[in-house]
């Protein structure tokens, strides 16, 4: 009887924990590398097609072209990482727009001509404008890992496995570039005037940064 009881006691309690949304360790794919499905092209004014082709996103030449996630997206204390290419232009080949909080911002990579990454926007001012902008040299043809992670203190992005950027939430605005990037909210990516092939997409729920011990 009192192992009955026990048993019954520990699997009661299990069920607790399975009915709690504990953040997740598995990464969740955001492409299944043959179809759009989860996705919607983002409806900028100028912008290129869209397609799935040898099991990547490509993303021909426009002004803004993109893709915008259609289904819930956390809004802290979470990863994302891709792959991204740039086949083919002089511009930024991977704006990544994520939530922050209630707020939204982009991740810029290879921005203004082609070098700088940043975000977009930090106290008002763009990329290319505040600390967190950086000079880099991409390379036509070459697969760039990015990882991104926001917690609720904290801002946190990687490139070729190298971190290039980690600002602090506290006492800062977070927002979006004014114009049509706006389109990607709540979370998208999208080139500027530059072909694109993205792979590898995934996200995960991650513990809050006081759970954690962690930035």
């Amino acid at each position: 009887m009192i192992n009955r009881r026990l048993l019954l006691a520990t699997g009661l309690f299990a069920g607790l924990l399975a009915g709690q949304q504990a953040p997740s360790t598995d990464w969740t794919p955001l492409f299944d590398g043959k179809t759009l499905a989860g996705w919607r092209e983002t409806e900028f004014t100028r912008r290129g097609p869209v397609k799935v082709e040898n099991g990547n996103i490509v993303f021909d030449k426009g002004a803004l072209t993109g893709i915008t996630w259609t289904k819930p997206f956390p809004k802290s204390n979470y990863e994302v990482r891709l792959e991204a290419m740039k086949v083919d232009g002089s511009d930024f080949f991977a704006g990544i727009t994520f939530p922050v909080k209630d707020s939204h911002c982009s991740l810029i990579v290879g921005g203004w001509g082609g070098q700088v990454v940043g975000l977009s926007s930090i106290d008002s001012y763009d990329a290319s404008e505040n600390e967190t902008s950086i000079s880099r040299t991409f390379e036509l043809g070459k697969w760039y890992p990015i990882a991104l992670r926001v917690t609720d203190g904290w801002i946190q992005a990687w490139i070729d496995n190298e971190k290039l950027i980690e600002i602090s939430l506290e006492g800062r605005k977070i927002s979006l570039r004014p114009g049509e990037i706006e389109l990607s909210v709540p979370f998208g990516i999208a080139s500027y005037s530059t072909k694109t092939s993205l792979r590898k997409l995934e996200y995960r729920t991650i513990p809050p940064p006081a759970a954690s011990g962690v930035k």
